[in-house]
C-alpha cells in the first residue's frame, strides 16, 4: 500500500451535517472536498434514501460551498446556505426544481432555522448601513471598545448581528431585532409565532459573555423573557407542545472552563431544573481534529416520541449520542470509541456522521447501538493508503490521578528496531484529543515516526475538576502530565528511541511547546505553531487577551510578575532544542508578534531556530486555511523533524 503524504489531503472527502426530510425517507448531508487547481474548498449536498443501498444523489454542483442543509418540517422544501452568488445566502430547493435564492444580504447569512409550520425561515446577518467606499481614499478606523476585532471577522466594522424572518412563498422579510447589540438565533416557538433568541443587553459589552434568552413575537416584536439570569448559551430546543424550552449553557462558574448543562425551563410554571444533574460530563462536541469542516453548531434535539432531549457528549476521547429524558432517565445511544460529529433523528431512525483514526467522516445509520456505514466516499483512499490505528494509553498515578492518550506506531515498524517519537499537544487548552481522523498524525507515521497525543489536565472529557485544574497553573501540572505520560510511553514501549523525541503543538499547544523547550532539553527538535510566548503583550494584542489572561493565568497587567512567570519568553536562555516557529500573519487570536518576539530572542542568543510566516492565514490555518498553505505547513513540520530526528 502507498504511504500517505501531506498533499494526500487533496484526495479525502468528509461527510457532515446530516438532516432528515419531513417524511423520514431521505437524509441530506454535506460533502466537503478540496480543489487543487483553484486552491479552494468545495462543499456539496448529497441525499441518501433511508434504509437503502442506493448511492447518494448529489444535488448541488460547481465551484461553490453549500452548507447547513435543513429540510422543512412539513414538506420537501430544502433550505441551505450557498456562496454561488458571492456571499453566503439562503436558498430553498423544492423537489427537482432549481434552488431559488430567498435572501440578498450585503454581509451574507450566518445561521437559520425553519418555522415548525414550514412557512417561514428566520436567519441572522451582520447589518450595517452601507456607505460608498472609494478605495483611493481610505478612512481611519475609529475604535471605542475593547471588543473591536476577532480572529474570525478581523476588524469589526460596527455591524450588528440581527435576526430576520422571511416568508418562504412571498419573500417578504421582517427585521425582528434593530437594537445595537448582537442577537443569537436559537430556533422557533412550537406554534411558529415567535423566534427564540439570546440577547446581550449589558451596558459593558467588553466584559459581557452571557445573554438573556427570550421569545420575540413575529408580528408585535414583543419579547418574553425565559431565563432568570444571563447565561452563556450554545444550543437550544423547544418541546413540540411549546410548553418547555431546553438550553445548553452555563453561568460561567469556572469562566470558559465551565461545563455546559441542559437546563429545562417550564414556560407555564416559570420553573427551571437541570436534566443532567449529578453527571460530571461535557455535553457537546469538543473533539480536536485537522480535517472536519461544515459540521455546524452543537445540536440539541427535542424528540417528541421519547420525550427526551438528544445531544452529543464528549468523554475520554470519544463523542457519542446521548438522550436526557424529562423523567430523569439518561441513555447513551452509541458506545463508539470514535467521534460522532453530527446526528439527525426521527421516530424510527438515527443517522450520524462519524470519524475515527482511519475515517475522515462518513454517514452511518445507528441502529441498536451499532454503526452501519451508508456512504463510502473514502473507500478508495482506505484501500490505497496504509492508515494507522492508534492504541489507547493510560497513566494511572499512585495519588489517583490519570492521564490518557493514544500512541501510534510508525508505519515502518519492525520488531526489535527503534524509532523516533513525536509528542503532540492540543490547543484550547479546553478541548479534547479524540479517536478521530488527524491528517498530520497519519502523515508523520507514514514517514516513520511514532506519534503520542494526550489529554493533560485542562482537557475536556474528564469532568469539571480536571478541565479547571489548568487555570492559574500553566506550565505546572499540565507540563507534568505531558512529561509523565511521555515517560510512561517510553517505559512500556521498547521501540521508542528516548534520544529521538520531538514535540509540537498549536495555540495552547504552541505555548506548551515553547514552555517545554525552556524547561527541558529532552526534545531533540520541536515545532511551535500559532503560539503564545509572552502573556504580558498577549494581554493587549489578542482579540481575547484582555480577559483570557484573567481567566486562565489569573493575572493582568497589575500583576506583571505572574504574567512573566508563566511566559515562555522568560526562559529563552535555557532553550537548546532546535525550534521551528510557524505562524499565520492574520492570526488575531495569537497574534504573530508572539512568534516574532520568540524568534528574535532566540536568534539574538544564537539558538537554532527558523521562522515561517503564512500570508492570509488566521488562527485556523491547520484546519480550514488555504489548502496550499496547509500542505506547506505539514511539509515544514515533517522536514524539520527529518533534519533533527
Amino acid at each position: 500500500m502507498k504511504q500517505l503524504q501531506a498533499d494526500s489531503l487533496y484526495e479525502f472527502k468528509t461527510v457532515t451535517s446530516p438532516n432528515f426530510s419531513a417524511d423520514g425517507e431521505m437524509v441530506v448531508s454535506v460533502v466537503t472536498s478540496i480543489d487543487k487547481e483553484t486552491n479552494e474548498y468545495h462543499a456539496h449536498l448529497h441525499v441518501n434514501k433511508v434504509n437503502s443501498n442506493e448511492p447518494a444523489v448529489q444535488i448541488t454542483f460547481g465551484e461553490t460551498k453549500n452548507s447547513m442543509p435543513k429540510w422543512s418540517p412539513v414538506d420537501d422544501k430544502l433550505a441551505f446556505l450557498s456562496n454561488r452568488a458571492g456571499k453566503m445566502q439562503l436558498y430553498v430547493k423544492e423537489g427537482l426544481a432549481e434552488a431559488r435564492k430567498v435572501t440578498d444580504e450585503n454581509n451574507g447569512i450566518t445561521s437559520f432555522f425553519w418555522s415548525p409550520d414550514g412557512k417561514k425561515l428566520a436567519y441572522t446577518t451582520y447589518y450595517k448601513e452601507e456607505a460608498k467606499v472609494d478605495k483611493a481614499f481610505p478612512k481611519p478606523v475609529h475604535i471605542e471598545k475593547m471588543k473591536y476585532k476577532s480572529d474570525a471577522r478581523g476588524l469589526h466594522d460596527e455591524s450588528i448581528l440581527r435576526v430576520v424572518a422571511v416568508d418562504v412563498i412571498t419573500g417578504k422579510k421582517t427585521w425582528l431585532t434593530e437594537a445595537d447589540f448582537d442577537t443569537q438565533l436559537l430556533g422557533f416557538s412550537a406554534d411558529s409565532t415567535a423566534v427564540l433568541v439570546a440577547r446581550d443587553k449589558s451596558e459593558d459589552r467588553d466584559f459581557s459573555f452571557t445573554a438573556d434568552v427570550c421569545l420575540i413575537d413575529l408580528v408585535s416584536k414583543e419579547e418574553t423573557k425565559i431565563t432568570d439570569e444571563p447565561m452563556a448559551v450554545s444550543g437550544a430546543a423547544v418541546s413540540p407542545n411549546g410548553k418547555l424550552v431546553v438550553l445548553l449553557g452555563h453561568y460561567r462558574e469556572f469562566e470558559n472552563a465551565t461545563l455546559p448543562s441542559l437546563y429545562l425551563f417550564d414556560l407555564e410554571t416559570n420553573q427551571k431544573r437541570l436534566l443532567n444533574d449529578g453527571r460530571d460530563i461535557l455535553i457537546g462536541d469538543l473533539a480536536i481534529g485537522d480535517f472536519l469542516q461544515n459540521t455546524g453548531a452543537n445540536q440539541v434535539i427535542f424528540n417528541e416520541e421519547s420525550n427526551a432531549i438528544y445531544a452529543l457528549v464528549s468523554s475520554e476521547g470519544a463523542v457519542n449520542v446521548w438522550s436526557f429524558h424529562l423523567d430523569g432517565k439518561v441513555e447513551q445511544h452509541s458506545e463508539t470509541t470514535g467521534h460522532i460529529n453530527g446526528f439527525t433523528l426521527n421516530q424510527k431512525n438515527l443517522y450520524v456522521t462519524y470519524s475515527d483514526s482511519v475515517n475522515p467522516s462518513e454517514l452511518f445509520q445507528l441502529e441498536n447501538g451499532e454503526l452501519k456505514r451508508v456512504t463510502v466516499l473514502n473507500k478508495g483512499i482506505e484501500e490505497t493508503f496504509q492508515l494507522n490505528k492508534p492504541e489507547k494509553i493510560k497513566l494511572e498515578r499512585a495519588d489517583g490521578t490519570k492521564v490518557e492518550g493514544w500512541l501510534m506506531k510508525p508505519n515502518t515498524y519492525k520488531d526489535g528496531a527503534t524509532f523516533p517519537l513525536i509528542l503532540e499537544v492540543h490547543g484550547g487548552p479546553h478541548a479534547m484529543y479524540a479517536h478521530t481522523y488527524f491528517h498530520e498524525f497519519q502523515m508523520l507515521t507514514a514517514k516513520g515516526y511514532g506519534v503520542l497525543y494526550t489529554n493533560p489536565r485542562g482537557s475536556h472529557g474528564y469532568g469539571q475538576a480536571f478541565v479547571d485544574a489548568v487555570r492559574g497553573d500553566y506550565g505546572g501540572g499540565d507540563f507534568d502530565d505531558l512529561m509523565d505520560v511521555l515517560d510512561y510511553a517510553i517505559e512500556t514501549n521498547t521501540w521508542i528511541d528516548p534520544d529521538r523525541i520531538g514535540l509540537t503543538g498549536g495555540s495552547y499547544g504552541g505555548f506548551m511547546t515553547n514552555w517545554a523547550v525552556g524547561h527541558t532539553n529532552r526534545f531533540k527538535a520541536a515545532v511551535t505553531q500559532r503560539s503564545i510566548s509572552n502573556w504580558i503583550s498577549f494581554h493587549g494584542v489578542s482579540d481575547i487577551g484582555y480577559y483570557f489572561t484573567d481567566w486562565q493565568i489569573k493575572a493582568d497587567l497589575n500583576d506583571l510578575d505572574t504574567l512573566w512567570k508563566h511566559s515562555p519568553l522568560r526562559y529563552v536562555n535555557a532553550v537548546e532544542t532546535p525550534l521551528l516557529i510557524l505562524h499565520g500573519e492574520n492570526d488575531l487570536r495569537c497574534p504573530i508578534e508572539q512568534a516574532e518576539q520568540l524568534y528574535i530572542e532566540l536568534k539574538k542568543r544564537n539558538k537554532t531556530t527558523e521562522f515561517i510566516r503564512f500570508p492570509e492565514a488566521n488562527h485556523e490555518l491547520s484546519r480550514s486555511g488555504k489548502p496550499n498553505l496547509r500542505i506547506e505547513r505539514l511539509n515544514a513540520i515533517s522536514n524539520w523533524f527529518d533534519r533533527y530526528l
